[in-house]
């Protein structure tokens, strides 16, 4: 037992007893996997992290003398019940001390017959800037939040939990991106704090607004503030979904919003307590069922047709969206003389998809071996297979764009699957997975969960800006283990990414045609991150999707750029990048927190001394 207890202090794992109990209840296996899926996954622990990036007082200071052109009323909207006197009073001590001076605080007290609540409140009566108001019984957490805003004068309702903190500049730096931009609906990073107020821990650093992200899981949750116009739009809190009410509300402002704005900084503490779902995730079933409605809910909502279930994480769902008709999907595969590796990749495909009505077109690639053309006879025009002929590499070099888009002008499908040769499919309904988010208005292209052949990760996203000696783009998460979920469970969720790989990528044709399809440019490398970010440029969405999963047999070492002709293709094709991609380089990814480091790839912290 000593030993246990002295490995789970060494994983940083901030409450030992509940440690026990997540023992308990997973079993050894799962509790080993969950728990190295907390390690700090970089060098820069958290804590002085934070003590260095929280506002200083000569930054608090000046933000306090700051003039404001047309300053906006925040009412601060905070449920009350059954709340300790000490949380109590340190949730409204770190209100009092914003930096930002124009803010109410609201507060409706589900518990009336608290009498030692009662007299805590009761010491804040001679400031007029917090308001109370005494329930004549318990709502409900959305019942009773929803009679703390009924009290909000403000334009702009921030929430506030009742024995949360926020640090003292949340309210300034929400202030300053309304009066820039206006948005209707903001939120901020947070991170988790010891009931005593003794360490902080868990950042949740989080990406702009994901729509797929987010039904996957409530990653925005604290600091959540939204307009009272949107408030109204969206329809308040809804007691059916308690336990999961903040969840439902956001998807129904995001629904709504003109405008969503995200602030990268640690502006919210998520109070640890025994009650809380931040310290013990098993304490609230009935939340998560609830969360499964309100996702359910919200793709009724926007016309979507998909089933929502609940994963192994707390708080994570899955949603398998539905195949409507029966479209053709065109595999476009280059291939060079690789006869054995072209083989397994169909093998697997024919022996495993699920879905069937697809077409597969192998684009060969002046391959100079007879074994392969023996085998292109044996398959050309049986079972959907079209061998086609790309003949311009002796004139021009190996190009992967071309090559792709030559395939592509013979593809009879709506729904383009760029695939690599060296692919073997996993998880059978990998095609109807991916073509499920394809078909979804607004979808582009759709990225698969790729592994090595030792089942760590290859692929399970792309992030701009990562990538060693270039910077303009790299793989994230890459050698995490299989079932492993890596950083606030990011490798097993459905999101909205800047790029995925073109190794298994399915694309929406009206896309493809809009974008002008690959940049022949690129010939070798960034052609398909080019290409995701075209997509986006063009308004749509770039989706992860963890549920479509195959090996891909490449190597973990890339051969090196070792000829002089190849290093002036590179840089050629890095300047191309860098010239045509300048803003998101500068602005960074905005699906990748500007926390993170540039240098790993695995969500650590960035190391400003470095």
């Amino acid at each position: 037992m000593g030993t246990l207890i002295r490995f789970l202090k060494k994983l940083n794992f901030y409450n030992i007893s509940k440690g026990l109990k997540y023992l308990r209840h997973f079993g050894v296996k799962e509790f080993l996997i969950r728990l190295s899926d907390r390690v700090e996954p970089d060098e820069v622990p958290y804590e002085p992290w934070y003590e260095k990036h929280r506002a200083s007082g000569e930054e608090l200071r000046k933000q306090r003398q700051r003039k404001w052109k047309d300053p906006v009323l925040i009412s601060i909207a905070v449920p009350l019940f059954r709340t300790p006197p000490a949380f109590l009073e340190q949730m409204i001590d770190s209100v009092k001390a914003q930096s930002y001076p124009y803010w109410e605080l609201c507060l409706a007290n589900g518990s009336p017959k608290d009498a030692e609540l009662a007299a805590a409140l009761a010491r804040y009566q001679d400031d007029d800037r917090i308001h109370v108001q005494m329930l004549p019984e318990n709502r409900g957490i959305a019942g009773n939040t929803n009679a703390a805003i009924e009290m909000a004068k403000g334009d702009y309702i921030g929430l506030l939990d009742h024995d949360d903190l926020l640090a003292p500049d949340a309210l300034y730096e929400v202030a300053d991106a309304i009066e820039r931009g206006r948005p209707e609906l903001i939120y901020t990073d947070e991170d988790k704090v010891e009931s005593d107020l003794s360490r902080h821990f868990q950042p949740n650093l989080k990406p702009d607004y994901s729509p797929d992200l987010l039904r996957s899981n409530n990653y925005i949750c604290h600091f959540l503030v939204f307009s009272r116009t949107l408030y109204e739009k969206a329809g308040g809190f809804d007691s059916r979904y308690d336990g999961a009410q903040d969840h439902d509300f956001i998807l129904r402002c995001t629904e709504k919003a003109d405008g969503i704005c995200h602030i990268p900084r640690i502006l919210y503490h998520w109070r640890v307590s025994s009650r809380s779902t931040a310290d013990n995730p098993t304490s609230k079933e009935y939340a998560y069922e609830a969360g499964v409605r309100a996702v359910a809910a919200h793709l009724e909502r926007c016309g979507l047709k998909g089933e929502v279930s609940r994963k192994k994480d707390f708080g994570c769902y899955r949603v398998k969206y539905e195949v409507e008709g029966n479209p053709l999907v065109s595999v476009v595969i280059p291939n060079k003389d690789e006869t054995d590796t072209l083989k397994l990749c169909l093998a697997s495909i024919f022996e495993k998809t699920t879905w069937k009505n697809f077409e597969i077109i192998i684009v060969e690639n002046n391959s100079e071996t007879g074994e392969i053309f023996d085998y292109y006879k044996e398959i050309d025009g049986r079972n959907g297979v079209h061998v086609v002929y790309y003949e311009n590499e002796k004139q021009t070099g190996f190009n992967y764009s071309a090559i792709n888009n030559f395939g592509i002008r013979h593809a009879k499908g709506d729904y383009i699957l760029c695939m690599n040769n060296d692919m073997e499919v996993i998880s059978p309904d990998w095609m109807t997975e991916l073509l499920g988010h394809c078909m979804r208005p607004g979808t582009g292209a759709v990225g698969a969960r790729l592994y090595y052949p030792d089942d760590t990760i290859q692929h399970a996203g792309i992030v701009i800006g990562i990538g060693g000696v270039s910077g303009v783009a790299g793989n994230i998460l890459v050698g995490l283990k299989r079932g492993h979920t890596g950083y606030m469970h990011r490798e097993s969720l459905q999101q909205d990414l800047s790029a995925v790989t073109a190794a298994c990528m399915m694309i929406r044709r009206e896309a493809y045609d809009a974008v002008g399809g690959f940049e022949e440019k690129l010939a070798v490398a960034f052609n398909d991150v080019d290409f995701c970010l075209k997509i986006r440029e063009a308004g749509y969405l770039v989706v992860y999707d963890p549920y479509a999963e195959l090996y891909h047999y490449e190597s973990k070492t890339r051969g090196a750029e070792d000829t002089e002709e190849k290093a002036r293709r590179f840089q050629r094709e890095l300047e191309y990048m860098r010239t045509r991609w300048i803003r998101i380089l500068k602005e960074g990814d905005p699906y990748y927190n500007r926390n993170f480091s540039l240098t790993k790839w695995n969500y650590s912290l960035r190391n400003d001394a470095s």
